[in-house]
């Protein structure tokens, strides 16, 4: 049995997060979690929402850490876990929600690039965005700690930082999407929601 992989910060920033999808995600029923690192998120979401089927997604490697958090909750609108490398094969499915957490920075800009050039299509028509993270404004940094941060990344890979809002919403408008809510979270950090 795989033991379960546990991310402290998902205890922390759960419940800001759940507080804005209960209102962004209320008419929407098939989630596609983009990068779903532990699977602790999606069991809490999954739990919360429970009108939702929350699709979780991640690399090879993570896979059987998200499937044992899922077993253990035996929740009836987790299905298994899909493979999916930003710079690989999609779903060929049609999602109406799609959320993605603390992703952009450790991906390469590249494959952020990627990701929002993918997503029309797993996109349905009226599918909304949510991604949570730390983003910078006018290209500064929005305080010392996430300047810290940003530090650390670039020490763990250069390829890694905090992005521009600025930069990625100009990728989202160019899948099709418009900026719907900007919600500032705990630890400096935001969750962006585009609507389609």
């Amino acid at each position: 049995m795989v033991a379960k992989p546990d991310s402290p910060s998902c205890a922390r920033n759960r419940e800001p997060i759940l507080a804005v999808l209960r209102g962004c995600f209320a008419d929407r029923r098939h989630v596609l979690e983009i990068g779903s690192g532990t699977g602790q998120h999606a069991v809490f979401f999954a739990a919360a929402l429970p009108d939702l089927i929350w699709q979780t997604s991640e690399q090879h490697e993570n896979m059987p850490g998200i499937q044992a958090w899922l077993d253990d909750a035996e929740l009836p609108n987790t299905p298994p876990p899909i493979e999916l490398p930003v710079d690989g094969a999609w779903p060929t499915q049609r999602f109406d929600a799609i959320f993605s957490s603390n992703t952009l920075h450790i991906m390469s800009w590249r494959e952020v690039e990627r990701l929002f050039a993918s997503l029309p299509e797993v996109l349905a028509e009226n599918a909304k965005l949510a991604v949570y993270g730390p983003f910078n404004y006018g290209g500064k940094f929005t305080s010392e700690s996430n300047a810290a941060f940003d530090g650390w990344l670039k020490a763990q890979g250069a390829h890694q930082g905090i992005r521009d809002f600025e930069a990625v919403d100009a990728l989202a408008e160019k899948a099709g999407l418009k900026l719907a809510g900007d919600h500032a979270m705990p630890s400096n950090n935001r969750l962006l929601v585009w609507a389609r």
